[in-house]
This record gives C-alpha cells, structure tokens and sequence, in this order.
C-alpha cells in the first residue's frame, strides 16, 4: 500500500494542524504510504471550501456521511467538536474505515468505549489523538525509563496553563460549554497529561481532584473559532458549563506518586505544557515551550558535576529527528502531528493497530471521569471501579 487516501471531519485549529501534516509527511519520510487529502468536511460550506483550497484537499463536503460512501477513502480524520465524535466514528468504523480522532475520544466513558467496541468489531484500524507522544524530547524520556536509567518512579508531576480566557469578557465558545466540550480545562488540556503519565509511568490506580469555574457567565458569540471568538451585545450571556481549572492527585499501580494541574486561568501562560519525573537513579524535567529539549539528572554522578543537565534532543539518535534537519536544527509543535500520521500510515501498512489508539483514549477517558466524580464526591476515586 502506496498511497492511503483521506477525508478529514473538521477545519479550523486542528483541521489545519492535521493538514500540514499529511501535506508535509511525504517530504521528509518518503518510506512512509503517502497520503491522499481527498476530501474535507465543515458545517459552513463557504468556509469549508476555503479550507479546501488553502490547505490542499481536493474537495469540499458540509455532510460528514458523504464520506463514508465513498470507496476511494480509507481514513476518516475526525477533529470535529467532542459531541459529534462518537456518532462521526461509529458509522465510519461500520462502513469499514479506518480512524483517526482528536482526544478527548468522546463525551463520557461509556461513548469512549462504544467508539472503541465498533471500530474492534469492524476490524478497521484506530488511532487517537496524543500527539505530544510524539515529541522526541519527550520520547527521549521515556527511552531512559524503560531502560531503568531513572530507576524506579517516585513521583510524576504535570501542569498545562493556559490564560486565555482570563478576560470576563471573552465569549461563551463552544470549549466552554459542557454538552459540546465533555469538560473544559480536564478534558482539554488535562487529557494529554493523563496520557503522557500512562505513557511515560504506567497506570493510575485511583485520584481525587478539585476543580473551579471562575467566570459562570460570558458574552454569546457572534463568531467563534473554539480558541477564538467574537462576541456581540456584552449584555447577552451564557452559563459556562465546564471547569476552568481542574487539579487533582494521583497514584500509580506501580506505587509513584502523580500531580495534575490543568488551567486556563495562569495569566502570563500561553499554553505551558510540563512535567517532571523523579526515579530513584534520576530526573527528567520537560517543558514544551522548549520542546527540543529534556533536563536530564542522574544521581551516579559524580559529585563536583552533579546537576541537570541539558539535552538537545535534534540528534539522529533520537526518535524522527533524522528525518528533519541536522543535528543541534530544532523542530516544531506541527512536527508532532506529522509523527503520528507515520505512525498512523506504517500500522495501516503493516496491519497493526497504531499506538496510541482508542484503547488509549477510553484509559485516559477512564481517569477523567473519575477526577469528575472525585471532584463532586470529594472524595478517593478507584478508577478500575468505573
């Protein structure tokens, strides 16, 4: 299989990230089936067509299910708003095309398994949208994990801040409301944490979180892009419906200690995305303001240079960094999407299930309901029990 052809569901921030990435994909890992962009779906037609035309499909659609009809598309890419992912997913898998969908996987648990349950039951490959995993820095660490570099894990600890919406003013998008969104700052920003620990840690046994919502009214939209809005009449409100900071505790089924914090309120923070690592043999400490880079510790050491160090991770002995620039040439937040596409494409190829898939979207769905109950109950949550 050369060629892998697509039909994405979705067109503004992630529509266009995804774009660049099948569009860039064929440049720098040409080993890799090339993918087709046949065809991109959107609500607004006028809007949708431009998409079209500036991104590089070959047509346009505002009906999702014209889609699946067509024999000349494999995949179906879904980046649409949360609420429509399970229904999008669930008839594609049916009529026997592959997956591909943002994070969080659905509304609720129980919609994240469905997904799941449909996409085994038609044989279709699946893959869900983790595409920090995909960062080599970030690879880097969980290469020293694996290999006992650190030792065993005492402690994972993660912040994503973001202050986007600390303006009381700013409209009522749709991340902002319950019924379209699942959850806010958790389902958003907390989801690739959550998956970055199962990634890097293992499982998480049980939690229990806090969460607030700042601001509970905000101006109607007039236009709104999910991270961008105009608002009109001030006067006019809505509820928010979602948290805007979540924070919650954790612990490991391998014994280590977990601290989550997802915000959207840490005025000065654009989107700080972060997490450090303690083993008994070492640290790693990651920001993805600074993405080409892991600080790295290990305690054997010796004494007069003991520190953090810095790692440049633009090697070519690093994972993918051989196929962009040369060593010390840094890469860049779009590069993580085109590193799960050739995930995605090789498993395709290879008649495999991608990593991470739906498998890991229901975990990480598991453990953000369970932060839900915990925050309402106030209490220990068993994420096995859910």
């Amino acid at each position: 299989m050369n060629e892998v052809n697509i039909g994405m569901v979705g067109y503004k921030f992630m529509g266009k990230a995804h774009s660049n990435a099948y569009r860039t994909l064929p440049m720098f890992f040409p080993e890799s089936p090339k993918p087709i962009m046949k065809a991109i779906c959107g609500r607004n037609m006028e809007a949708v067509a431009t998409a079209a035309e500036q991104f590089g499909w070959e047509e346009s659609t505002v009906n999702w299910k014209d889609l699946l009809s067509r024999v000349d598309i494999d995949v179906i890419d879904i980046n649409a708003p949360s609420n429509v992912h399970k229904e999008i997913a669930v008839a594609a898998a049916e009529a026997g095309k592959h997956l591909y969908c943002e994070k969080p996987l659905a509304l609720s648990l129980k919609d994240s398994r469905d997904m799941l349950k449909a996409a085994e039951k038609a044989g279709i490959k699946h893959m869900t949208g983790f595409n920090y995993r995909f960062t080599p820095a970030i690879m880097l660490a969980k290469k020293l994990i694996d290999e006992g570099r650190l030792g065993d894990i005492f402690h994972f600890r993660a912040w994503f801040l973001q202050d986007w919406i600390v303006d009381p003013d700013f409209p009522l998008v749709w991340r902002l409301q319950e019924e379209i969104a699942g959850s806010g700052a958790l389902g958003d920003l907390g989801a690739h944490l959550i998956d970055l620990a199962h990634y890097l840690v293992g499982s998480i046994d049980e939690v229990i979180g806090m969460s607030e919502t700042f601001i509970k009214e905000r101006p109607l939209p007039e236009e709104t892009g999910g991270l961008s809005a105009t608002s009109g009449n001030k006067t006019e409100k809505g509820p928010v419906t979602v948290d805007d900071a979540t924070l919650f505790l954790a612990r490991f089924a391998n014994g280590a200690l977990g601290s989550f914090e997802a915000t959207r309120f840490a005025t000065g923070h654009r989107s700080t995305n972060s997490f450090e690592i303690n083993g008994s043999k070492g640290s790693v400490i990651f920001d993805f303001e600074r993405m080409n880079e892991l600080q790295v510790y290990f305690s054997d050491d010796r004494d007069d240079v003991q520190g953090f160090r810095r790692v440049l991770a633009t090697d070519p002995a690093h994972a993918f960094s051989a196929a962009w620039w040369p060593a010390g040439h840094p890469i860049g937040y779009e590069h993580t999407f085109t590193h799960a596409f050739v995930e995605l494409l090789a498993a395709i190829k290879e008649d495999r299930q991608p990593v991470p898939n739906f498998n890991d979207g229901v975990k990480c769905q598991q453990v953000l309901e369970a932060v839900e109950l915990s925050t309402r109950d106030k209490k220990w949550i068993q994420v096995a029990s859910l």
